[in-house]
C-alpha cells in the first residue's frame, strides 16, 4: 500500500495534528507556564487556533465516517466560545454555495442588508466599518462576532428552537473541561488562558476575513490564498477555500496538491479570486476595508 493510500485510509496527518494540538495545550499549561508565561500564552494561542481548524475538519467527516466519533475527538472546547453542534449546523448551512454572502441565509456572512445598515446608529456603523479592516477584525472582531452570534442564538432559543438550546447545553461540559484543567491541574492563571483564547480567535479572523466576497455568480465568491506557511497549517489549508467548497469531503492535507493539479481550472471557476499569501492580504487590507458592510450587490441578488 502506498503512503498516499495509507493517508487516505488512516488519515495519519489528522491524528498527528490532533496529538500536536492537545500536546501543545498540556505543554503550555503544565510545564511552560511556570517557566515563561509569555511563551505559554503563545503556545496556548496556537493550540486554540489549531483546535478550531480541527473542529472544522471533524464536522466534514474526518478522520472517522461516524460523526459522533469525530465530535468526541474535539469535545473539549479549548476556546469555549462556540458550541460544536451550532458550529456544525451553521457551517454546513454555509456550504450551500448559492447562498454565499447572503445577509440572511448564509450564517457566516459578514454583510448586512443595506436597509438594515441604514437603520444603525452612527457609532454602530463606525464600529462595523472598523471591523471590516484587518486591524479591526483581529482586535475587536472576536468580541463583535461573539456578540452577534450569541444574540442570534438567544433569539432562536426564545422562539422555542430546541436544537439551539440543546447545542448550548451540550456545550457546558465541553467548555467546563478546559476550564477545570486550567483551575485544577495547570500552572497557567485563568487570565492568561483567557488572553490565549482571545488571541486564538484573532488568528482565526485572519482566515475568515476575505474568504468570501460579493460577486454576481456564486462560484466567484470564494477565495484561494496560495499560502504554505504557519498560518496555512494553523488553518489546515482552508486558505485553499474555493477548492474546499468544491470538494468539502477531501481531507485538509490533500487540498494543496489538488489545487496544483488543476490550478488554472480552479482559478477560472472562482473568477480569479486569489491572493499569493496572507502577507499580501495583511499588507493590502490592514487599515483598509475590503468591501462595505452593506451588501453591495444585494439588489442584484434579489432580482
Amino acid at each position: 500500500m502506498s503512503n498516499d493510500a495509507r493517508h487516505r485510509r488512516f488519515q495519519w496527518p489528522t491524528w498527528a495534528t490532533l496529538f500536536l494540538c492537545y500536546g501543545l495545550f498540556v505543554l503550555a499549561t503544565v510545564w511552560i507556564a511556570p517557566i515563561s508565561l509569555l511563551l505559554a500564552i503563545v503556545l496556548m494561542t496556537l493550540a486554540n487556533a489549531l483546535h478550531s481548524s480541527l473542529t472544522h475538519e471533524m464536522m466534514h467527516g474526518h478522520p472517522f465516517k461516524n460523526k459522533h466519533l469525530n465530535a468526541a475527538l474535539v469535545f473539549p472546547a479549548l476556546s469555549f466560545t462556540i458550541p460544536y453542534m451550532r458550529f456544525r449546523d451553521t457551517h454546513l448551512a454555509h456550504h450551500v454555495d448559492s447562498r454565499l454572502t447572503d445577509p440572511y441565509d448564509d450564517p457566516e456572512s459578514c454583510y448586512l442588508d443595506p436597509k438594515v445598515w441604514e437603520t444603525l446608529e452612527g457609532i454602530e456603523q463606525t464600529l462595523l466599518r472598523f471591523n471590516n479592516t484587518m486591524f479591526g477584525r483581529v482586535t475587536l472582531g472576536p468580541l463583535i462576532g461573539q456578540y452577534f452570534f450569541m444574540r442570534a442564538d438567544w433569539r432562536l432559543i426564545k422562539k422555542g428552537d430546541l436544537r439551539v438550546l440543546v447545542s448550548w447545553l451540550w456545550h457546558l461540559p465541553a467548555a467546563a473541561l478546559p476550564i477545570w484543567w486550567i483551575m485544577s491541574v495547570s500552572s497557567m492563571p485563568v487570565w492568561a488562558y483567557l488572553i490565549a483564547v482571545y488571541f486564538g480567535l484573532s488568528i482565526l479572523k485572519i482566515r475568515t476575513y476575505l474568504e468570501h466576497r460579493a460577486h454576481e455568480v456564486s462560484r466567484g465568491r470564494t477565495v484561494i490564498i496560495e499560502d504554505r506557511g504557519i498560518l496555512a497549517f494553523l488553518f489546515l489549508n482552508n486558505n485553499f477555500h474555493s477548492v474546499h467548497h468544491m470538494h468539502p469531503d477531501v481531507a485538509w492535507y490533500e487540498l494543496p496538491a489538488l489545487y496544483e493539479s488543476a490550478k488554472e481550472r480552479y482559478l477560472a471557476v472562482n473568477e480569479g479570486y486569489r491572493y499569493r499569501s496572507y502577507a499580501e492580504v495583511i499588507r493590502q487590507y490592514f487599515f483598509k476595508s475590503k468591501e462595505p458592510v452593506a451588501h453591495p450587490l444585494w439588489s442584484l441578488d434579489q432580482s
